[in-house]
């Protein structure tokens, strides 16, 4: 039976695509997710805590197959339980899923740390953003072929809803953050039909706010367990916390409540699978537009308002005890000075031609070096280094810089 919640005009992929098969457009976007070199790279990426420390701390990859989890759930909570849908007319869990799985693909090695350093390395040229570089990557450079490398050819509707910022670089002002590349207006116009659906441009879709709900659950909930898990979540650090907050009554009772149930780990570990859950089905949906050619700026998605203010508690939390305790924020900083010297490195060499050594593989050097612009040259070697995962960053930065490490015989 088909679904009538989503037109042609949602199904429609950038630049079109050849081979239709048994699947819906929206499952083959998800599976291209699932299977592409950007994704798999997500193992070996920051989460809170460097990844490979200990094999139980979340990286990028498995807190966003919990994202998707999440963003599935809550479809499929939805359209069970809200009486607008029916069995031909309801949210895809497919397209919310691979939203949810392909929402960090653009972030680079060491966290928020690292994307902190390449926005900044980039400046001049159009700044870094994780969110626009997950664009990038699905429009632009996700398949390595022969004549170069290009997109996916995404659906209108997946696109639009990995979209969660809509302005451009060069329309912000300072400090410039959460935007799209200046040359990613096409994309914009793709999703509005050349502006003639004025919400695409300045609203976030119904599946990208659904995602938008699912990271900032497993944010809030799943990293405290790391946090806890790793000695930084005390009884003592969160009273103390606690102490020098201006907390209501509200956000007081929810840090009492996690503090009785931080004594036993396991019990610890019950109580944020239960609160997953309860975020989860407290999720409503109400009707705001009417858009002929998609239903997705027809609704709005609603968390709990409760929940809401529980989740920004936590991930206050979590980033004042965690992530500006010294321990993350030097490993942030020796992160940033990594990216920052790898660039002007390699920069040097294959922008600048400063020297004449090999450094990178020859079709990325080729393709820096044959460029038409400097501007694009740059944005080569950001995708290059953003690509990296931590322990790939690290190493490349030791044979370069270490005199005791690496040999002519070590494969990198």
């Amino acid at each position: 039976m088909p679904n009538n919640f989503y037109t042609p005009f949602d199904r429609e992929t950038y630049k079109g695509r050849s081979n239709p098969d048994y699947r819906s457009e929206f499952q083959r976007d998800r599976d291209r997710i699932i299977y592409c070199s950007a994704f798999r790279r997500l193992q070996g990426k920051t989460q809170v805590f460097m990844s490979g420390e200990y094999d139980f701390y979340r990286t990028r990859l498995t807190h966003s197959i919990e994202v998707a989890q999440i963003g599935r759930s809550i479809a499929n909570f939805l359209n069970h339980h809200l009486p607008i849908f029916s069995n031909d007319f309801y949210l895809d869990a497919s397209l919310v899923e691979g939203i949810c799985l392909s929402h960090d693909i653009g972030h680079p090695p060491f966290g928020h740390g690292g994307e902190k350093i390449l926005n900044q390395i980039m400046e001049e040229y159009g700044g870094f953003e994780g969110n626009a570089q997950t664009l990038r990557i699905l429009t632009e450079i996700f398949y390595e072929a022969p004549s170069g490398r290009r997109g996916m050819k995404p659906s209108r509707a997946f696109m639009d809803g990995v979209m969660k910022y809509k302005i451009l670089e060069q329309e912000m002002a300072s400090p410039k953050q959460k935007f799209l590349y200046n040359g990613q207006q096409e994309y914009l116009d793709f999703i509005s039909q050349d502006g003639e659906i004025e919400p695409a441009l300045n609203t976030k879709s119904i599946e990208c706010q659904i995602m938008d709900w699912s990271d900032d659950t497993a944010y809030s909930l799943n990293d405290l367990l790391d946090g806890y898990k790793a000695g930084f979540l005390t009884q003592k650090s969160i009273e103390s916390w606690a102490a020098g907050e201006s907390l209501d009554d509200q956000q007081q009772q929810f840090i009492q409540e996690l503090l009785e149930h931080l004594e036993q780990e396991d019990d610890f570990e019950i109580y944020v699978a239960n609160k997953v859950g309860d975020f989860i089905e407290s999720a409503s949906i109400e009707q705001s537009d009417d858009q002929p050619l998609t239903h997705r700026y027809n609704y709005r998605f609603i968390p709990d308002p409760d929940h809401e203010v529980e989740s920004k508690t936590y991930k206050k939390l979590a980033f004042d005890i965690i992530f500006q305790s010294p321990q993350i924020q030097q490993l942030e900083s020796k992160g940033g000075n990594i990216l920052r010297q790898l660039f002007y490195t390699l920069s040097d060499r294959y922008i600048d031609h400063k020297n004449a050594y090999q450094l990178l593989p020859r079709k990325t050097a080729e393709a820096i070096e044959t460029a038409e612009s400097r501007s694009i040259q740059a944005r080569l070697l950001c995708d290059h280094i953003a690509g990296m995962t931590d322990g790939y960053a690290i190493r490349i930065y030791k044979r370069i810089f270490d005199p005791d490490f690496g040999s002519i015989v070590d494969l990198i």
